[in-house]
């Protein structure tokens, strides 16, 4: 991936960042990394813990943003979102979903408990 197509994603989960805390989740971590994979960011929403995928497209054209979650993605999502939970002890009671925010030029959508776990 380009330094370009790098810096891209890194102002699209901002966005995403922004737009999800007005309309009330706290997020807690960005680009959480362990062995598993990536999450691109974790927040709160009253007492539910959201895991959540941005994903940008510059057009339609290829399907929306969404698609690109595949049942690979999800999985790889899951175990690390596992792994979380199992490192922070203090979110262990907390209920969990997996959310997506799709992101075109024409709009931001976001999609709460966009699937299930794995």
């Amino acid at each position: 991936m380009g330094e370009s197509t790098r810096a891209l994603g890194a102002a699209k989960e901002r966005l995403a960042e922004k737009y999800l805390t007005a309309v009330g989740y706290r997020i807690i971590e960005r680009n959480y990394r362990c062995r598993s994979g990536e999450i691109d960011l974790i927040g709160l929403e009253k007492r539910i813990l959201a895991f959540i995928e941005v994903k940008y497209r510059s057009s339609i054209r290829y399907g929306d943003p969404t698609c690109a979650v595949n049942h690979k993605k999800r999985r790889t999502i899951c175990r690390v979102a596992s792994y979380f939970r199992l490192t922070h002890p203090a979110l262990a009671s907390y209920q969990c979903r997996f959310d997506i925010v799709s992101i075109t030029p024409q709009e931001i959508a976001l999609y709460r408990n966009a699937f299930e776990i794995c």
